[in-house]
């Protein structure tokens, strides 16, 4: 795919290291609260004591006071006035997603972060945490409670829960990344401005949400073991929060999967390493990655037609089998390649695309009908495993022909942009 550094239009401009500004913080570290009157002081006061200490930038702490009905908000407010760098912001409707929407879209620290009152996460983990993002190698950074390194105290049920959730999220919405839970994340502020507004939830599924988002679309998560120690007095009602977090995962899934998220909005350009600037000569750009998305795409493709095949052919003969479970298994391979192999998503050129699959359907139904053809000119009954036999010898030839028609035809790299930038 290009490499060229200049954006598209809308696209994030490359990441550089951040310059302070006089009189602007850095880091704004969100505090969501409900309900807390009794830890949010000590929480502060460590905290800032904590980055006061070992921050080498200005910082700013945030109190967001989720609609609490105790004594916290004006917990919050005596706090505002009594420390240094420290404010506080009252929303009248209960959620985290919502609290943390608000605060970081009127922010203007160059990096946001977030942290639960109870702590649980050690501190030393925070200047590792954001100096990914001041330095401008990630866009998004997250703690994590399930790396090797970690140190983690809690009981059975929650780590069953936890691990539970983050195998769903792998197996459902192809997550990499590895705590999606974790109350312990930051992000650049213009990456923040372009994936907020993509982001429906404001509940408790808010940052996998953000997470799942930022990983589709390409940026960078930059992952800090941390040493974590359970909370036993939560307040979190984990059977309501998993029945959200399920609502949450269909939503998601069946957004990306429809492609009705304009994710290319937030592409990278690659960074100031000149080799990222131009091509190597001799060296198609992507190759290598394109090669092996199809090559699972046709793999699967292939069962899918074989078992298409044998479905048909106890009905009908071998040619009109042939023919409908390749259409079939085209229509699907040419979907799947549009999207996973050369990055196209959206609705938009969907048509000319499956209509340009069609046609080297056309040259791949060709082979393998001439293929048929040729065996029964050679025997009168041949058996099925030697129909199948002939059959995926042509495919192979077909398949090899299909990926340089996919490559310079159908989907075809344009200078200075790639094929997701069809959808523009």
């Amino acid at each position: 795919m290009p490499t060229d550094t200049s954006p598209g239009p809308g696209a994030l401009p490359a990441r550089a290291p951040l310059a302070p500004v006089p009189g602007v913080p850095v880091l704004d570290v969100v505090i969501p609260v409900f309900n807390e009157e009794k830890d949010l002081g000590p929480c502060v006061r460590r905290l800032h004591e904590h980055l006061t200490r070992t921050f080498p930038y200005p910082f700013r702490i945030t109190i967001a006071d989720n609609a609490s009905t105790d004594r916290t908000p004006e917990v919050a407010a005596g706090l505002a006035a009594a420390v240094e760098g420290v404010r506080s912001t009252r929303l009248e409707e209960k959620g985290r997603g919502r609290a943390l929407r608000t605060v970081w879209s009127h922010s203007e620290a160059p990096v946001l972060a977030y942290m639960d009152v109870d702590l649980s996460t050690d501190l030393n983990a925070l200047l590792p945490l954001v100096a990914p993002l001041i330095s401008g190698h990630s866009d998004l950074a997250i703690g994590t409670r399930l790396a090797r390194s970690s140190r983690v105290v809690r009981g059975a049920k929650r780590e069953f829960v936890s691990r539970a959730y983050n195998l769903l999220l792998r197996s459902s919405l192809s997550a990499r990344f590895s705590d999606a839970q974790c109350g312990f994340k930051a992000i650049r502020r213009e990456v923040a401005e372009r994936l907020l507004p993509l982001v429906e939830d404001t509940g408790w599924f808010f940052d996998t949400e953000l997470l799942v988002l930022a990983e589709r679309a390409g940026l960078r998560i930059h992952e800090v073991p941390v040493d974590w120690v359970d909370d036993p007095d939560t307040t979190v009602h984990i059977a309501r929060t998993a029945a959200e977090d399920l609502r949450g995962m269909w939503r998601v899934g069946r957004a990306l999967a429809i492609g009705a998220l304009p994710l290319d909005r937030l592409a990278r350009p690659f960074g100031d390493d000149p080799r990222d600037r131009t091509a190597l000569p001799g060296v198609p750009r992507g190759l290598a990655r394109q090669l092996l998305g199809f090559c699972a795409v046709g793999l699967l493709s292939t069962l899918l037609y074989l078992l298409l095949y044998s479905a048909f052919r106890s009905s009908v003969g071998p040619q009109t089998a042939n023919a409908a479970a390749l259409l079939l298994s085209a229509v699907a391979n040419t979907a799947a390649n549009r999207r996973l192999t050369f990055g196209v998503r959206g609705r938009a050129r969907a048509v000319r695309h499956q209509a340009q699959g069609l046609v080297v359907f056309g040259i791949g139904l060709a082979l393998t009908s001439g293929s048929l053809a040729a065996l029964g000119a050679a025997t009168t009954e041949p058996s099925h495993g030697i129909e199948l036999a002939v059959l995926i010898t042509a495919n192979l030839a077909a398949t090899v022909l299909r990926f340089l028609l996919f490559r310079a035809w159908v989907f075809p790299e344009r200078r200075g942009t790639s094929a997701k930038d069809d959808n523009r």
